[in-house]
């Protein structure tokens, strides 16, 4: 089987609004999956059911990083460095070739990698990549994949841009040295967003926060994981990070890299909490993209970890195995809003709430309204009834459409040419009580 390569529209960059990307002049949604260990639990015939499975199921970018620990193995046993050393790189081991055989697979298929050269916690200060070996490791790193044509670059990894902010500086500027029509991001740490520490870098093509994976009342759980009050915490609103780095100047893509994952702990730390589930990754991915979002990073928590034997403990409460999870209903449900997008000009449109007649609403009631000169979503999560004024449409034929953000059946409510204001009931259904208005020619 042949499959899109959307590079072959032109290089990955950001549209000339500041807000979204494209390849060339065609718009490319994000729809990203986590996939953190990638390079170090998976066969080269699990990684190619893997990378087959998320294509076919709609996602076009894959984020994971090469090295979590300097000590790294595959599944093969294969290290990436001698004893651990940056600046003793085991150029020419199983594990690198492993690599270019993931990266290759993902090329076939049509799939960027948003690679991560080593996880944060690394470059802590005092930590194993320092200043002394950065360079070593990373002249190995961009000679390497200089020329891969389906990668994005991400500096940090779960971690805050203040710990070192050197070493990310240097990282991300030599990245774009490298190759300066590559883009390049900043994973950060819980509630944060690279905006609040490298936004007007010139090597920071786009900003990625992470709003999971706490619960309104989880702000502060005394654990590793907190972190200052000061930056903004906002619970569940994930929209409100869009909302924040939306605002900054110069206009960037924003993007949540980290939401709360289907079937981890909520919090992450007490398994005797719940868990999020489908309902909660689709409310995290409308919100988000309606908000003005560059598109959304999906999660689970078993494949993020390529948890493969029940009979020990994964992480975070991890309890089915990530061959079963690939099939779960959440992962499965992220493709209705990127064709829900693509059907329009999404890259000219804004978030608009401003067409609401009531109160956007607060917490589980809150909606959203993301609208283009001839379309208007809406989400509920509540099934709460959306009030809208059609003023702005006045002239254009327009129909109204429920969308079931599970199944992605759209279905027809009336026509609304020429009325100025309605009112819309969501319909009930078993499965959830959130719901997507679409109204479009």
């Amino acid at each position: 089987m042949t499959y899109t390569k959307p590079w072959e529209q032109g290089a990955l960059k950001v549209t000339e609004n500041g807000r979204y990307f494209s390849c060339g002049d065609t718009p490319f949604f994000w729809m990203g999956d986590t996939a953190w260990l990638l390079f170090h639990r998976l066969t080269e015939e699990e990684t190619r059911n893997y990378l087959r499975n998320r294509k076919e199921l709609g996602y076009n970018i894959i984020l994971a990083d090469f090295l979590h620990s300097p000590e790294q193995e595959n599944c093969a046993g294969d290290a990436a460095l001698v004893n651990g050393d940056f600046n003793r790189i085991n150029r020419d081991g199983g594990f690198w070739k492993h690599v270019d055989s993931v990266i290759r697979i993902a090329e076939e298929l049509g799939l960027y990698m948003g690679i991560l050269p080593v996880w944060g916690s690394n470059i802590v200060a005092g930590g194993s990549l320092n200043e002394e070996n950065l360079d070593t490791y990373m002249d190995f790193i961009l000679d390497r994949y200089h020329d891969a044509s389906n990668i994005v670059w991400i500096v940090g990894g779960d971690v805050r841009g203040d710990v070192n902010p050197g070493l990310f500086e240097r990282m991300g500027q030599r990245m774009k040295q490298d190759n300066p029509g590559r883009l390049v991001g900043y994973h950060p740490f819980g509630r944060t967003s690279s905006s609040l520490w490298f936004h007007e870098a010139k090597w920071l093509d786009f900003n990625l926060f992470q709003s999971g994976h706490r619960r309104y009342d989880q702000t502060e759980l005394g654990a590793w994981d907190d972190n200052a009050a000061a930056e903004g915490c906002f619970g569940e609103d994930c929209w409100r990070y869009v909302e924040r780095d939306y605002g900054k100047k110069p206009a960037k893509p924003v993007l949540d890299g980290e939401p709360s994952y289907e079937w981890v702990v909520q919090g992450l730390h007490d398994k005797k909490q719940p868990y999020w589930k489908a309902a909660d990754v689709r409310r995290y991915a409308y919100w988000n993209v309606f908000a003005g979002a560059a598109g959304h990073t999906y999660g689970h928590n078993s494949i993020m970890q390529f948890y493969d034997n029940l009979s020990e403990e994964g992480a975070f409460g991890a309890r089915y195995l990530w061959s079963d999870a690939v099939h779960h209903p959440g992962g499965a449900q992220m493709i209705h809003l990127k064709r829900l997008m693509q059907s329009v000009d999404f890259t000219h449109g804004r978030p608009a709430e401003d067409y609401l007649l009531e109160e956007q609403g607060e917490k589980y009631d809150y909606i959203s309204v993301f609208a283009g000169e001839d379309f208007l979503f809406a989400y509920t999560y509540t099934g709460r009834t959306i009030s809208l004024s059609l003023e702005h449409y006045q002239g254009k034929k327009l129909g109204a459409y429920w969308l079931d953000p599970v199944t992605g059946l759209q279905t027809f409510i009336c026509d609304v040419t020429g009325r100025m204001q309605m009112e819309f009931r969501p319909p009930e259904r078993e499965d959830g009580t959130d719901a997507v208005l679409v109204i479009r020619t």
